[in-house]
């Protein structure tokens, strides 16, 4: 159960997240971007995908798309606001500015910019096998069109809201028996008498 001091420093984790999200989001859009583009063209043959990020969306470019052609448009919010849940998560910890404790974070935020690429090269590919007509029948099987679109489905439904509680579980939370004696204080030992 949460006291009021975790309950505060969940608040000002949430609204610090938030406020570094949208201070940032641009710039870190420009760094999910060429990642997710170098994955999609490693499955493609000749390369002809290019991703990029002018801010508040993902826009496809293709090398085969009609000049003048209108590109498609991913709305880049969805895929990564749960990094501010991640962020509030770890501020719950009693000491958040412990170095121990920024280090976890850091690597947790490391793990969540992984799950951002690999989800926006589903959505990438959800969006070629389901959503341009003959082109993707042609190019995309049944199991590809389920497998991506599924992916992508999942991320959006339950993915982007279990990943950062599942990287949290991993990196951020205390140790039970940590927690314990942060609590009780360390144990003393007994002094054994001599019979």
């Amino acid at each position: 159960m949460l006291d009021r001091g975790a309950v505060i420093r969940l608040v000002a984790g949430f609204l610090l997240a938030l406020g570094f999200w949208f201070l940032f989001s641009g710039t870190y859009e420009a760094a999910v971007a060429p990642a997710a583009e170098v994955l999609i063209r490693l499955g493609e043959s000749p390369a002809m995908t290019r991703l990029e990020a002018p801010g508040k969306e993902f826009l496809l470019k293709r090398a085969d798309f009609p000049p003048g052609a209108k590109q498609p448009g991913l709305p880049s919010p969805d895929l990564h606001f749960n990094f501010v849940l991640l962020a509030a998560l770890f501020a719950l910890h009693r000491r958040p500015w412990r170095t121990d404790r920024v280090v976890k974070l850091l690597l947790a935020m490391l793990c969540l910019y992984a799950v951002h690429v690999v989800f926006l090269v589903f959505e990438v590919e959800s969006l070629y096998s389901t959503r341009f007509g003959d082109w993707s029948a042609a190019h995309y099987g049944r199991f590809a069109r389920n497998f991506w679109a599924g992916g992508f489905h999942f991320y959006q439904i339950a993915g982007r809201f279990a990943a950062p509680f599942a990287i949290w579980w991993l990196f951020g939370r205390d140790d039970p028996v940590q927690a314990s004696e942060q609590v009780r204080g360390p144990r003393k030992r007994k002094k054994r008498r001599s019979p």
